[in-house]
């Protein structure tokens, strides 16, 4: 799932909670988004991607289940890895289902999901709003491993009505195992996966406050990271997972060990990261427009930028708002025209050849606030906006500048 305001949920195993251009936009196999990766088609709506990652992952997981068919089903010969990446496909199907139902909840409960993105350990729904209530952050993390043992289920009962020891057998096998085994794993409570949402939740709805939730479920996710660095190998080592220690050489040991290295620094970033997103959203709100606002002198276009200066010196002003003879904005002059002009040639450049036209993107109302600030800035860039008044009355300037400095400030101060 998707952590976001723009972030997201990686779930190491399965899941956890801009834009494209040209004539091929929408369409599967094409690039549609910067390191989204290959566009496969959008369910819902929502855009699903394949990472180039997972390409890396789909030949690993032929090559290890193409050498243990070899015992299991050694008639088969070279077909073996053929079926062994028809099982890679379909663990990753069943992956794409697991981040579907975050999905499917998440826009039931008007979340916008920004992506879906199958990557090298399993996928992440980019879920760009939080929930508003414990209860629906408890739901909307939940319903993935639900959906894992359901799968797991579904497998399950096949099963039972094939010969063991077939390749339709040992499929059904992997595959109500594997689903079974991502089930279990996002249900661990720690974050970024799946139950360490749910234990947000949980901390949430006790203390009344999302953050005391977060901080809990990072530490404990942090601290799954250091068990699965020093446990999965042990594990492995004894055969926990159904290897015969005895067969176990150099190199299997090698890589069981990194492969929990990377599993459990994926686990301790996202923890991180989870951490650090909770406290720019308890300063998201000190992000007003009223209070970063520059304000604004009215000039008509004419105004030689020498004497606009000069009024906004006056009025202790720190921008420069184009208005039409009735008094009505027409334009915003950019800063940076403002500093590229020599002090010897602004008695001769008039301020209109330093603006930029208004559109109604860049028109802001100055009672707008944290997240609603930051969206509404994103779905209309530019470098400067005209802040009004809810009577249309021009309250000031604000600067993108202004509003990123202070969104590192945000990011800076310790959570209260």
């Amino acid at each position: 799932m998707d952590e976001s305001g723009n972030s997201g949920r990686p779930q190491p195993g399965a899941g956890g909670t801009d834009p494209g251009a040209g004539p091929d936009k929408g369409k599967p196999g094409r690039r549609d988004e910067p390191g989204g990766g290959i566009l496969m088609g959008r369910p819902f709506g929502v855009p699903v991607y394949v990472a180039p990652s997972w390409f890396l992952v789909a030949a690993l997981i032929t090559w290890v289940f193409g050498g243990q068919l070899d015992r299991v089903l050694p008639g088969l010969g070279a077909a073996r890895y053929l079926v062994a990446l028809f099982f890679a496909i379909a663990f990753y199907a069943s992956v794409l289902v697991h981040e579907l139902a975050h999905t499917v909840v998440a826009l039931h409960y008007k979340l916008p999901v920004r992506r879906i993105q199958l990557q090298f350990f399993g996928g992440v729904s980019e879920i760009e709003k939080e929930s508003e209530t414990p209860g629906r952050e408890f739901v909307l993390a939940f319903v993935g491993p639900l959906l894992s043992l359901v799968l797991a289920g579904v497998f399950y009962i096949p099963l039972n009505f094939v010969e063991r020891g077939t390749v339709p057998g040992v499929l059904l096998g992997g595959l109500m195992i594997s689903n079974l085994i991502v089930a279990v794993f996002n249900l661990l409570p720690g974050l970024p996966l799946d139950g360490g949402r749910m234990l947000r939740a949980v901390v949430w709805k006790i203390t009344g406050r999302p953050m005391s939730g977060t901080v809990a479920a990072a530490w404990v996710g942090r601290a799954l990271a250091v068990t699965t660095l020093i446990g999965l190998p042990l594990l492995t080592r004894t055969g926990s997972f159904g290897n015969n220690p005895d067969d176990l050489g150099g190199m299997d040991t090698v890589i069981d060990a990194l492969l929990a290295a990377v599993l459990a620094a994926i686990i301790w970033t996202g923890a991180g990261n989870s951490l650090r997103m909770a406290r720019l959203r308890e300063h998201l709100p000190d992000l007003r427009a009223r209070a970063l606002t520059r304000r604004a002198v009215p000039v008509e276009a004419a105004t030689p930028l020498s004497e606009a200066l000069r009024r906004a010196n006056e009025a202790g002003a720190r921008a420069l708002v184009v208005v039409d003879g009735n008094g009505e904005p027409k334009a915003v002059v950019r800063e940076a025209a403002i500093v590229s002009v020599p002090e010897h040639r602004r008695p001769w450049v008039a301020v209109g050849g330093l603006a930029q036209d208004l559109s109604d993107g860049m028109k802001v109302s100055a009672e707008l606030a944290g997240e609603a600030l930051l969206d509404r800035l994103k779905a209309s860039p530019a470098t400067e906006y005209l802040v009004v008044e809810d009577t249309g009355e021009i309250y000031g300037v604000l600067s993108t500048a202004d509003v990123e400095r202070a969104f590192v400030a945000a990011m800076a101060r310790p959570a209260a």
